[in-house]
């Protein structure tokens, strides 16, 4: 009745591709099944999706998230037009990717060479640490525990979620809004992390907003250009300032934090966008 069909196991001796792999695509819409026996669940699947496994199969190797294999594949359809070099759709996307992996590259050579001054035991100088008073401020907040994947979505979502509070109270932005590091964030680490807008104006708190006075301190931070964004170096920086703090007698008074400004979106890769502080005590006796 189905003759051309294939069952998983077929699939997966075509493809190289594990059935336990051929399944996680089917569940996450990559490549689904054509039918599947309502009563034993068996897949199957048509031969014309052997070239989509194969493809699949391809784009992994290089890498790429499956949702960006969705995202590729997808872009192929008959809709779909060559640029004005003749190059396909699907060859643009997958070389955008690949210009971004090598950008990434290019980021963490920077946290590779603090790494390797760490591991030497040679002074700290690749970045300029300078000091600064931070007077106290009222604050929005929101907190959530993320990792190192769901951090920039996080970042972006908390910053909208307060400013739309803001605007729906008729307050204002008194400074820049800036981000708290209560836990250490990364792949297996999910922080968790604050973000806060400062305001003079009268608010009230919401379901998930809350509203403190944030006290003064002296911070210790580094200037970031656009060019920082990569979190491996995000994460050397972060090591630098808080090592920096060490070094000089202080003592820590808060967690790390990272201050954005308002041409994040605008700048130019080599142009001041953001900082990286850390709260300390002064000197003993100072």
């Amino acid at each position: 009745m189905h003759e051309d069909l294939i069952s998983i196991g077929e699939l997966a001796a075509l493809t190289r591709l594990s059935p336990k792999a051929l399944r996680l695509y089917g569940e996450r819409g990559l490549l689904t099944p054509a039918l599947v026996d309502p009563r034993t669940g068996f897949r199957r699947y048509a031969l014309t999706q052997v070239e989509r496994a194969r493809r699949i199969a391809l784009l992994r190797a290089v890498g790429m998230p499956l949702a960006r294999i969705a995202e590729l594949l997808d872009a192929g359809g008959a809709d779909s037009h060559p640029d004005d070099e003749g190059t396909p759709v699907q060859v643009r996307l997958l070389d955008a990717y690949w210009r971004e992996q090598e950008s990434a590259h290019t980021a963490r050579r920077e946290a590779v060479g603090y790494a390797r001054a760490v591991l030497s035991g040679r002074p700290l100088t690749m970045y300029r640490i300078d000091e600064r008073e931070v007077p106290a401020q009222k604050v929005l907040y929101t907190r959530r525990h993320v990792t190192a994947a769901d951090l920039a979505g996080f970042l972006g979502e908390a910053s909208e979620l307060l400013l739309a509070h803001l605007r729906q109270t008729d307050a204002c932005l008194s400074g820049p809004i800036f981000s708290i590091f209560h836990g250490h964030v990364s792949e297996e680490s999910d922080g968790p992390v604050e973000v806060c807008a400062p305001t003079m104006n009268t608010v009230e708190p919401a379901e998930r907003i809350g509203v403190r006075i944030e006290p003064a301190c002296r911070e210790a931070y580094t200037r970031l250009t656009k060019e920082h964004k990569d979190f491996a170096t995000m994460t050397a920086i972060h090591d630098a300032v808080g090592a920096w703090v060490g070094e000089h007698g202080y003592v820590r008074s808060g967690p790390n934090r990272e201050v954005y400004y308002p041409n994040w979106a605008t700048a130019a890769p080599d142009e001041h966008v953001a900082d990286v502080a850390v709260p300390f005590h002064p000197r003993s006796g100072g």
